[in-house]
């Protein structure tokens, strides 16, 4: 015959009144089932104990050393990683403080060269002022002269041509008033005058 767990028992006698109280159910009292156990351990022991088993075997294996070797390899190289970063930041801005030197130093040759191109077309159109005045001078004096060239041309043929219209009436004239006695006698003193010079 079993023998009854007093836990398991749903009668509870009341204090000083056992014989009337008995067989009464206590109604607000909650089941209670004994946990199945084995080796004196329970389920929660066996899990501590497990945890315990496996750590003892991830310290015999030096797994945290590996862990901490790995990490120590990741630090390294993104040590490495940022040092090099700083490098090609250190390098990226002396070439960018090269490249805004020689854009400044651009900018002042090209101020220089515009300066200086300013003051060559200052003097190149003071240059091409003046000979073109002297070059009007000089067409002007040509014209001039070709204008006085061609007034004495002109005054030349009217004197030729008065020239040979006097002679052409004067010997009309002296054909018409000599005959051959008056220029006999313009021979005879022509020769009397030529005598008495001599």
């Amino acid at each position: 015959m079993a023998e009854e767990n007093p836990k398991d028992t749903h009668v509870r006698e009341a204090p000083g009144d056992g014989a009337e109280a008995a067989g009464v159910e206590h109604v607000g009292a909650p089941e209670h089932h004994p946990l199945p156990t084995a080796f004196g351990l329970d389920a929660p022991q066996y899990i501590a104990l497990a945890m315990v088993v496996v750590l003892a075997i991830l310290i015999w294996k030096r797994v945290p050393a590996l862990i901490g070797k790995a990490l120590d390899t990741k630090i390294a190289a993104i040590r490495a990683q940022l040092d090099e970063a700083a490098q090609l930041r250190s390098e990226a801005e002396a070439i960018k403080a090269e490249y805004e030197a020689k854009a400044a130093q651009a900018d002042a040759e090209a101020a220089t060269v515009l300066d200086r191109a300013r003051v060559e077309a200052e003097g190149i159109v003071r240059q091409a002022e003046s000979d073109a005045s002297a070059l009007v001078e000089r067409r002007g004096r040509m014209a001039e002269d070709k204008i006085a060239a061609a007034e004495r041309s002109a005054l030349d043929q009217v004197r030729a041509k008065a020239a040979r219209a006097a002679a052409a009436a004067a010997e009309s004239l002296i054909r018409e008033k000599l005959d051959a006695g008056a220029d006999k006698a313009l021979v005879d003193r022509t020769i009397e005058g030529l005598s008495q010079a001599n």
